[in-house]
């Protein structure tokens, strides 16, 4: 048993804001219906990502198939089917399939889905119980609604970029971004949250409801600490947060330290995250500087924060007197939170890592072995599936009619020689 089965749901939604929300509620367990565009004479076909290579997945042959990684990491546990929804006959079989849906997710234009009669509204006179999910840059109201939405934009519109780097008055200063979309991503895991919320209501009252998610809105929530400062006493007092680097605007010593150099003269690094009074004492007893622990300046980390500029280079020299490794020993054995600074060759070889199962191997329809990072919600009586790989374009589209619609060959056929599915 898993914590969503028997929950069906239908994805229209392409990349990733939306595949990362299907695919969350796909391991725990929901039948998602992934409904891609048929290929033509001028697609290929299918979610976009498909081709956000390379790096391709490797076929059994050696060759790299059509399958981009990118599109391997938000689809599994899914099935596919094509579906042209620019044509009546793709609308009314998608208006066919959402009498047997619980949830429908979609993230094209404001706008669009109404063009295609495939809006909430639409769709709530056929099945009044459908929980309806539309995912957008800007929202379905006010002044941006109609703009495009992307990652990248977002994190700058929403303040993040003015937030992430390092320092202005310090060398590589500037605006920028996080490595990977953390608007899509969060706004992703936004969504799964609300249509689980909604289901709730749904199976008490039978009555489904609009969800509206905006990228923009999940971004301006990400700020958290930083907003909070801003709008409890930056607003008033004229201070508005900026970059900080690896330090943290609310906490000292909590940055990444220089230590002394490897064997061959190499600079390393680590990250030192005191969190409290206490660990500060702790950090300072392995640091052989008691005396700073006691010094009204830096004991309580109200203290340490306003008077940071002092405390910060006393840290820097200290670190620099003891190698990585002897640092991460000692600071890990007084309980001192650190950690080392891990590229992703390092973060798939950690020994806690593998220990957690963090990489599942797939038998995929064009390769025997595919690793992909695994989902994080380890649930003790309904665990996470693992039972589909990222399903090739179209791959269920039998099996899904059948299973939804008990539609047989000769319907899949029909809809096949039309070009709607």
């Amino acid at each position: 048993m898993n914590a969503l089965d028997g929950i069906r749901i239908l994805d229209l939604s392409r990349v990733l804001a939306g595949p990362w929300c299907t695919q969350t509620l796909a391991d725990l367990g929901a039948d998602v219906v992934k409904v891609e565009r048929p290929p033509s004479g001028t697609h290929p076909g299918g979610d976009d990502t498909r081709g956000w290579g390379p790096p391709f997945l490797c076929g059994r042959d050696g060759a790299d198939t059509a399958e981009a990684a990118y599109y391997l990491g938000a689809n599994r546990n899914k099935r596919s089917i094509t579906c042209d929804i620019a044509q009546p006959e793709g609308q009314a079989l998608i208006r066919e399939l959402v009498q047997h849906a619980h949830v429908f997710v979609e993230n094209y234009k404001v706008g669009d889905m109404a063009r295609y009669g495939l809006d909430f509204e639409s769709l709530r006179a056929i099945n009044p119980g459908l929980v309806y999910c539309s995912i957008t840059g800007f929202g379905q109201t006010g002044p941006y609604r109609e703009r495009a939405g992307y990652d990248y934009a977002i994190q700058g519109m929403g303040g993040l970029m003015s937030i992430t780097g390092e320092r202005d008055d310090l060398p590589g200063g500037g605006p920028q971004k996080v490595g990977v979309a953390v608007a899509d991503l969060f706004t992703g895991l936004y969504a799964t949250v609300a249509i689980q919320a909604a289901l709730r209501h749904a199976e008490r009252t039978g009555e489904g409801q609009h969800i509206d998610m905006a990228l923009l809105d999940t971004q301006v929530a990400m700020l958290a600490n930083l907003g909070a400062n801003y709008l409890v006493r930056g607003q008033d007092e004229g201070k508005v947060p900026g970059r900080a680097g690896n330090a943290h605007a609310n906490i000292v010593p909590y940055q990444v330290f220089e230590t002394a150099p490897d064997s061959a003269g190499t600079p390393q690094h680590l990250i030192l995250a005191v969190g409290n009074d206490g660990q500060f004492a702790k950090f300072c007893g392995v640091a052989g500087c008691p005396e700073l622990a006691s010094d009204e300046r830096f004991a309580r980390n109200q203290n340490r924060v306003r008077h940071r500029e002092a405390l910060v280079p006393l840290l820097e020299s200290i670190m620099k007197t003891r190698s990585k490794p002897d640092w991460l020993a000692a600071l890990e054995a007084a309980k001192v939170p650190c950690g080392p600074i891990n590229n992703l060759a390092e973060v798939f070889s950690d020994p806690h890592i593998q220990h957690r199962a963090m990489v599942h191997t797939w038998t995929h329809p064009l390769a025997d072995a595919v690793n992909l990072v695994a989902s994080p919600m380890k649930l003790s009586a309904t665990p996470v599936r693992a039972d589909l790989p990222p399903p090739l374009l179209g791959e269920h589209s039998a099996e899904v009619l059948k299973d939804w619609l008990g539609a047989g060959a000769d319907r899949l056929s029909e809809l096949r020689q039309r070009g709607i599915v």
